[in-house]
Order: C-alpha cells, then sequence, then structure tokens
C-alpha cells in the first residue's frame, strides 16, 4: 500500500470526528451557540442588574417600564427592519415617524379632528413617505444610504413648519387609553402591538413564498432578478411598509406623551438600528431577522434601565447605544460574509 493510500484512509470517516460527518457535531453545537448568544447575553445582563439592585430593578413597575416605555422604540426598529432585510436602508423613518406624530397632534389639537382619524391620517402620511423613498431609490436607482438621509432632512423640515418649532400638548387622552394607560399583564397594552407586528413580519419571512422571495432579493438583487424575482417589488413593499410601520411609532409616542415635538421620535432611529444589526447576530446570524430584533430591543431597554438605576448619567444611554450599534455592525457584517 502506497503512502497516499494511507493518507486517503486516514482522510476518510473514520477521521471526519464522532459523528463522521466532517465534526459535524460539533458544528451543530457552535450553530445553536451563535444563535443563542443574544438572548444568553440579554438574561445575564438581566441577573447582573437583579443582583446588583433587587428591590428596585425586579420590581414590576421596573419590568413595565422595560417592555412598555420601550415600545416606540420597538416599533422603529421594525419598520428599519423591512428594508434592511431586501438590502436597503432607510434613514429617514426617525423623521417620518415624527412627522405622523406632529400631524396626530395638529389635527386633533389645532383642528379638532377625531384621535381616530388623526390617527389614520398620520398612518396614511407615512405610506407616502414611504412611497416616496420608492420612488427616488428604486424607480431612479439611487443609493439607499444618501437619499433616505435627504428625505429623512426634508421630513424633519416639515416637522418644524408644521409644528411651527413648538411643542404642541393637549391631545385627546382616548389615544393614550389605548396605547400607554391600557395594561395586559402588568404591561403597557402598545407593547403587545409592538409583539404581534414582529410575529406577522417573523411568519411572512420564515413561511411564505413572499417571505422566501424577499431573503433572495436582500441576499444577491441581481440573481434574484435572473431568477424571476420581481426585486423592484419588493423593495417597494419594504419602503412602502416601513413607512406605515414608523408613522404607527409615532402614533404610539404621542399616545404615551400626550403631546408631539419637532424632535419627538428621531431620537430612536440610533437605537433602532443598533437593535436591528444586534438582532442580526442571532436566531438567524447574519440576517436581519424579527425575532432577534425584538430580543435585541429588550436586551438594549434592559441595560438602559438597569444603568438608570444604578444612578449613571444621562449620557450613559447614548454611550450603550452607541458601543451596541458599533459591535452589532462588525458581528453582524462578519457573520454575513461567512
Amino acid at each position: 500500500m502506497s503512502s497516499t493510500q494511507v493518507v486517503k484512509r486516514q482522510g476518510g470517516p473514520a477521521a471526519r470526528g464522532p459523528a463522521g460527518n466532517g465534526g459535524g457535531g460539533v458544528t451543530w453545537l457552535g450553530r445553536w451557540a451563535e444563535r443563542a448568544a443574544l438572548p444568553v447575553a440579554w438574561l445575564v445582563l438581566f441577573i447582573v442588574f437583579a443582583v446588583l439592585s433587587p428591590d428596585r430593578f425586579l420590581s414590576m413597575g421596573n419590568v413595565s417600564n422595560i417592555l412598555g416605555s420601550q415600545s416606540i422604540l420597538f416599533m422603529l426598529a421594525l419598520a428599519a427592519l423591512l428594508p434592511s432585510m431586501v438590502g436597503d436602508i432607510d434613514l429617514s423613518l426617525g423623521g417620518v415617524g415624527g412627522l405622523a406624530a406632529i400631524a396626530i397632534a395638529v389635527l386633533n389639537v389645532n383642528h379638532g379632528v377625531p384621535i381616530t382619524l388623526a390617527c389614520l391620517v398620520a398612518v396614511g402620511i407615512g405610506a407616502v413617505c414611504g412611497a416616496l423613498n420608492a420612488l427616488f431609490v428604486v424607480r431612479f436607482n439611487t443609493g439607499p444610504f444618501i437619499m433616505t438621509l435627504g428625505t429623512g432632512t426634508f421630513f424633519t423640515g416639515l416637522i418644524f413648519w408644521v409644528a411651527n418649532s413648538t411643542t404642541i400638548v393637549g391631545v385627546a387622552p382616548e389615544l393614550s387609553e389605548w396605547t400607554y394607560l391600557r395594561s395586559l399583564l402588568g404591561v403597557p397594552v402598545q407593547f403587545f402591538y409592538c409583539l404581534l407586528i414582529m410575529l406577522a413580519i417573523w411568519y411572512v419571512a420564515t413561511y411564505t413564498p413572499l417571505g422566501v422571495r424577499a431573503l433572495f432579493v436582500g441576499q444577491s438583487r441581481e440573481v434574484a432578478v435572473l431568477s424571476g424575482i420581481k426585486a423592484d417589488r419588493i423593495r417597494w413593499g419594504a419602503f412602502v411598509l416601513a413607512g406605515v410601520i414608523a408613522a404607527l411609532a409615532g402614533v404610539l409616542y404621542v399616545g404615551t406623551t400626550g403631546s408631539a415635538g419637532p424632535t419627538s421620535v428621531d431620537t430612536f432611529l440610533l437605537p433602532a438600528y443598533a437593535a436591528i444589526f444586534l438582532g442580526a447576530t442571532s436566531i438567524q446570524p447574519g440576517r436581519f431577522n424579527a425575532l432577534g430584533t425584538g430580543i435585541a430591543v429588550l436586551f438594549l431597554a434592559t441595560g438602559v434601565a438597569g444603568l438608570q438605576l444604578l444612578g449613571a448619567q444621562d449620557y450613559a444611554q447614548q454611550l450603550f447605544y452607541g458601543a451596541a450599534l458599533v459591535l452589532a455592525v462588525t458581528i453582524s457584517r462578519y457573520l454575513r460574509r461567512n
């Protein structure tokens, strides 16, 4: 028997690991460890803050605050998730949510429009803003980063103009009743609105032909087009739905605060993208996914709430969000390449 034959024998099934499949057992374990990394990190963070401040952190009021007060961030993150899943980015969503919020306040407070009709108009405004983004990005084939940055600045200018650079207060309390004040299991009901939308996105993306086509478009647009997928139509839908969900974030903001100002929702845009990139490191590593985004929102909310209870200054929240975004983008890009 030659030495070449011996080497081939040594590289056969017996040398491939315990399962005889190239170390498949280790690979399977590694995949699950990767998918569960973020939930485990969230659990560890929760335990750390619970040990450091058990009376305050574990109180029902704090748990309700973690789940309820971050619903605006949760909703905006779901809006940002949709264009990201199909390979785009929308930096105008903070402006879209703020424009919807100020529209509700102006219509209801200044013009006496019923709050339900004002919210419907706001959602319609979000759809129009999303369609405008799709027109410039998809139809005219421009870069989504710079284009949505421009439209977001335009929307912010509209907000200052419509609001006359002031905060409008006195919105009908019925909206707060249906968002922040009403609770389920001790948690504001608006959190469950976000949860339902997250589950709907997850179901469509995982179990429907539309979700499969969107996945192909997000991974390789050229290959998707060659396969007969109408990529532009899917991208249009993602932008329009993102505008609608961003407008719902504006509705939640008005319901939570009873007011709307020029910078109402825009401040949530950075942590929203931190959440979707952080979510791409878990559940389905390397892919933007709804369940990972939801867990990432809870991770960020837990971290911020814990730091506040420990007496951290206001800038600690920005440090936490910024560091999370940097790490999340780095890790998710690495996973996508692999």
